[in-house]
């Protein structure tokens, strides 16, 4: 029981790091190391006949490279020492999550648009949506830019956290292995339509139930809100949580649209073709960048909510 309070250290620590260090660009990350491995195997094994099981082989390819050099690293730190296998295990935990860097990467958007900048929000929001930004209005931007803290809230801070809470860093890093390979061939185009198709399915499984928790989350935290509506939150959420090609993206959006009172997603250019998307939420108020800075205030939240909630089970676990 000794390694639960180990891990229940280390995870604490490991969200604590991210939180005041966040993503500097200088400093070496192993999910871009992850990120060079998934380029250079695809530069292997793409080909567009058996497109489909190749994708597949990556997919294997990638998780087994990135659990082993996972568990070498953690199984290395702890033989050590038990204290250096904390240290280790923290850091390994900060890697994983992104939470100051989701804040820090939107808010540079909101900056842009508070200066009336457009097209530096443009570039800004440019570097976190894969859509086509170009054209992009004022409200475009800001719409983009709380989509998207609205769905990486989910797979960039709550699904990662939950499985390094349920499996150690290990899983944490098998995790994010998967939502990397469908962020960089999870695509539905001439390229990746079956290449991609083993990660993106993968990923969709992997964020089914991590997702819904971090949308009731959601909902929580604006009730605690005097600015967003958990009662509105709710409802959308319940109405409009499909409202998406994927099964879990609506998911954490509909909850946010409702909690501020506004209406997200809509016809989007990707790649230069325009995707007629349903839209999410009602139009109870216009949209406005201040709007960036209520859904990080969110999000925030809901990583202390299930931060708090992760280590209540870890200790009910050490006690019994």
């Amino acid at each position: 029981m000794k390694f639960v309070l180990y891990h229940m250290i280390a995870f604490l620590a490991g969200f604590v790091i991210d939180l005041c260090v966040g993503d500097p660009y200088w400093l070496p990350h192993p999910i871009r190391w992850i990120g060079s491995l998934i380029q250079q195997l695809e530069k292997w094994l793409y080909r567009k006949q058996s497109a489909f099981a190749r994708g597949f082989i990556l997919v294997m390819l990638t998780l087994l490279i990135t659990v082993t050099l996972a568990s070498s690293v953690l199984i290395c730190a702890y033989w050590i020492h038990p204290y250096a296998g904390i240290v280790v295990e923290s850091i390994m935990t900060y890697y994983i999550l992104a939470t100051k860097c989701l804040k820090k990467e939107s808010m540079k958007v909101c900056h842009a648009l508070e200066k009336n900048d457009t097209e530096a929000a443009r570039y800004a929001v440019s570097m976190i949506v894969g859509r086509d930004t170009a054209e992009l209005d004022e409200i475009g931007i800001a719409k983009a830019a709380i989509e998207t803290v609205a769905e990486n809230a989910s797979d960039g801070v709550i699904a990662p956290m939950l499985f390094t809470a349920l499996g150690g860093p290990v899983l944490g890093f098998f995790y994010k292995a998967v939502n990397t390979m469908d962020s960089m061939i999870g695509y539905k185009n001439d390229r990746y339509l079956h290449f991609g198709t083993a990660a993106a399915r993968l990923d969709d499984i992997l964020n089914f139930i991590p997702s819904r928790i971090c949308a009731l989350f959601f909902v929580i935290c604006a009730a605690l809100n005097h600015e967003t509506s958990g009662r509105n939150a709710w409802k959308i959420f319940r109405r409009d949580r499909y409202r998406h090609k994927s099964p879990n993206s609506a998911q954490t959006e509909s909850a946010c649209a409702g909690a501020l009172n506004i209406q997200l997603a809509g016809p989007a250019s990707y790649f230069g073709k325009m995707v007629d998307k349903p839209t999410i939420g009602d139009a109870i108020r216009p949209v406005e960048y201040a709007d960036i800075r209520r859904v990080n205030r969110l999000m925030l939240q809901v990583a202390f909510f299930n931060e708090i909630l992760c280590l209540s089970v870890m200790m009910l676990i050490w006690w019994l």
